[in-house]
């Protein structure tokens, strides 16, 4: 058994290539000492399923909204719908993952009109977003600083981070979190490497996004959340740190923006 205290913020295991082996992914990711992670929810459809594997695994909590790519499936009820789900269930930790997604989706209006109703619905739960964001950070900032001005932005976590330090330092500067992934450890993420090394310590959240972008040396693999453990002791060495020190700063980080203890 590992000796070290990890979460990871973010991952997906509802997935197909999942399905056979979920119980021995969860032995795995014990195994490396993974206490607790986050499942996002990308779209209405999955809600009942990770309630269930939320409530048969202690470690798995979860979010619910809808991913910036799913934008067309958002209707007026959609709110009504994620707060009866949020509601109901104190395995809820989050909205999301929402966002905007300017690289494989042109639907600029769309994805806006699904992000801010549930920016302000978790506002208005107090719980904390899980925002996708990939070539639109201009327009995310934007958004965010808008919603700041009505006093209606929640908290949350910049998952996966692609950005540039400039990037990352206005997010911050709102008050989100910075969650890095798998791709922190590939050769050329210099601009992330960097912000993985200037991001303050009580700002960032580390992760998998399981099944995708599994991290060096298991580059090619189905990702999972076992593998949280090469992110952090990257992200260590970047920060000329210890593998216990990333842990326990990640861990208390993820700690206190989804107060996963209040909600048991």
């Amino acid at each position: 058994m590992s000796e070290i205290e990890l979460i990871d913020s973010h991952c997906h295991l509802i997935f197909e290539n999942f399905e056979k082996d979920l119980e021995n992914v969860v032995i795995r990711l014990r195994s490396r000492g993974v206490k607790k992670l986050v499942h996002a929810c990308c779209e209405f459809s999955e809600i009942p399923k990770l309630k269930k594997i939320s409530h048969e695994f202690n470690e798995i909590f979860y979010s619910v909204g809808l991913h910036p790519l799913e934008a067309d499936k958002w209707e007026p009820s959609s709110t009504s719908v994620l707060e009866r789900a949020a509601k109901e269930d104190k395995r809820v930790v989050a909205i999301g993952e929402l966002g905007l997604d300017f690289f494989k989706s042109t639907n600029k209006t769309q994805q806006i009109n699904a992000l801010v109703p549930q920016m302000e619905l978790a506002h208005e739960l107090n719980l904390p977003v899980i925002i996708h964001c990939r070539e639109a950070a201009n327009e995310m900032i934007d958004i965010c600083n808008e919603l700041a001005k009505k006093s209606k932005c929640p908290q949350g976590v910049l998952h996966c981070w692609t950005g540039t330090p400039k990037e990352m330092k206005q997010f911050l500067d709102l008050g989100f979190y910075i969650s890095f992934s798998g791709i922190v450890t590939f050769p050329k993420a210099h601009e992330i490497q960097e912000c993985a090394k200037i991001v303050p310590k009580d700002k960032y959240l580390i992760e998998t996004d399981s099944p995708f972008l599994a991290p060096v040396p298991h580059r090619g693999k189905r990702n999972e959340p076992a593998f949280v453990e090469n992110v952090a002791n990257f992200m260590a060495n970047l920060r000329s740190s210890e593998l216990i020190t990333i842990a326990k700063e990640s861990s208390k980080n993820a700690e206190d923006l989804f107060k996963f203890d209040l909600l048991i």
